[in-house]
């Protein structure tokens, strides 16, 4: 018999998305901001030094590991050209018609040569629980180092590790404002949203308006 097909939703690691934060099935958390770019050729040679000083000096304050993300998608300007379309059929000079109609076949033969690419940069500020062995001799060797285990309800967890996140979060986004980008940590509509695109790539594609 055919092996059975596993519903997406078993391969993706989130359990849950509160409060503006991915909750994993292990526990762990991620917040994730979204950062605008800078045009670094543009700066002078001494712009460009600043901003490599700043950004070494942001990484040298973590203490924990951050994922910088490019995320890059085919920009669809359908309605864009349906746009230049309708315009080119409601204008009634004809010198003006012409130019649009040409405009648009030009935007149209440009695009088909080369792909017009939209990118996003992110970047991932992670919070991983601390695991504390359940063994006999483990938990024996942990007292012995004089380290003390409390139990902590569901609840109590999440929070803690919400505040850790946060402090996390915090450091993150005046780091990189020191480097004079903006900063935007994502809400749950724009998260869901992020990770549905991600997971389905070929039927949802930013459109220009």
């Amino acid at each position: 018999m055919p092996k059975e097909a596993q519903p997406t939703q078993q391969f993706v690691k989130i359990e849950n998305i509160h409060e503006g934060t991915a909750i994993l099935k292990n526990g762990s958390l991620r917040r994730i901001l979204m950062v605008s770019g800078i045009n670094f050729e543009l700066k002078s040679e001494e712009e460009q030094n600043i901003i490599l000083y700043a950004y070494s000096n942001f990484l040298n304050t973590l203490d924990f590991s951050v994922q910088i993300i490019i995320h890059s998608r085919k920009l669809n300007i359908d309605s864009y050209l349906n746009k230049l379309s309708e315009r080119q059929s409601s204008e009634t000079n004809e010198l003006l018609k012409n130019q649009i109609s040409e405009y648009t076949e030009f935007i149209r033969s440009f695009v088909e040569l080369n792909a017009v690419m939209a990118k996003t940069f992110f970047v991932v500020v992670p919070y991983d629980p601390i695991i504390i062995p359940t063994g006999g001799k483990k938990i024996i060797d942990l007292f012995k180092l004089g380290m003390k285990t409390k139990i902590l309800t569901p609840e109590e967890t999440l929070e803690q590790k919400m505040v850790q996140l946060n402090q996390r979060t915090d450091q993150v986004i005046n780091g990189l404002s020191q480097i004079g980008l903006r900063v935007v940590a994502l809400n749950d509509e724009e998260l869901i949203e992020l990770f549905y695109n991600l997971y389905n790539p070929e039927t949802i594609e930013k459109k220009t308006n």
